[in-house]
This record gives C-alpha cells, sequence and structure tokens, in this order.
C-alpha cells in the first residue's frame, strides 16, 4: 500500500511540474531537457519503489500510474470546468497582425520565438498573421490573413 501511495503522490508532483514548466518548453525539447527528464524519471522512480525490484512493487507503482492517467484524462474529457485546470486553454497571442505582448509575457515566449514560428508557417511578417494561438499541446498554430 505504500507504494500505492508513494506512486500517487508522484504522479501529482509530476502532474504539477509539467504546469509550471509550462507548455512551450515542453513542446520543443533541447538535450539538455531530455536528460533532465530522464534523471527527473530517474529520482521519481527510486522515490516510488524505494528499492523495491519486486514484480509486486512495478505492477503496483505501474498500475497506480495508469490509472490516475486513466481518470485524469476521463476527468479532462467529462468536465468541461476541470478541462480547463488539466489541460490549458488556448491562448491568442496574434490578433489581426497585432502581437498581444501581455499573452506573450504569461507564457515566458519572446517575439523573436513568435517571429520563428511565424517562418515556420510559412509567414514572413507578423503582420500578416490574422491568428496565432498557442495551443494546450505546446505548439502554436498561425492563420494567416486572407
Amino acid at each position: 500500500m505504500d507504494i500505492v501511495v508513494r506512486a500517487a503522490f508522484a504522479f501529482a508532483f509530476v502532474f504539477f511540474l509539467t504546469r509550471i514548466v509550462g507548455r512551450r518548453e515542453l513542446s520543443s525539447l533541447e538535450p539538455f531537457d531530455l536528460i533532465m527528464l530522464i534523471v527527473l524519471g530517474d529520482l521519481v522512480q527510486q522515490g516510488v519503489t524505494q528499492s523495491d525490484y519486486s514484480v509486486t512493487g512495478l505492477v503496483l507503482a505501474a498500475g497506480t500510474i495508469a490509472l490516475l492517467q486513466v481518470a485524469v484524462s476521463y476527468l479532462n474529457y467529462r468536465f468541461r470546468r476541470v478541462r480547463q485546470v488539466l489541460a490549458g486553454e488556448p491562448i491568442v497571442l496574434i490578433e489581426d497582425g497585432r502581437v498581444l505582448e501581455a499573452n506573450l509575457a504569461r507564457e515566458r515566449l519572446t517575439r523573436g520565438e513568435l517571429e520563428e514560428g511565424a517562418r515556420q508557417s510559412q509567414l514572413d511578417s507578423l503582420e500578416k498573421v490574422r491568428w496565432a494561438v498557442l495551443e494546450s499541446s505546446g505548439q502554436i498554430s498561425f492563420i494567416p490573413k486572407q
């Protein structure tokens, strides 16, 4: 039972941590970020299992985390208010060619990162963008002006 409680706590902590880090940071992993995720995974595993290498410990820890993930997915699907907390809402970054600086600052994005995303979407100027939206996945969607 101790492993189940530790696994549930680890799940909640990692979920909270990913919400704090932000969407944009998690959508584009640099080599250092990937290494840190591996290290974080190892640290979480040590905290959950506390050197319990038994099959029972594995099943309890992995099963708890899987059940919690299914529960979060169901809550996200079923309840709109919970969805805003669990998955986040899309955030408008550009409206009719005008950059919304407050939203950029809130998501810790620079104008240069926004311009880079526009170039990757074959847009040479932010003024040609009708809408730019930071999706809950961390990707930026660009809708050009007609």
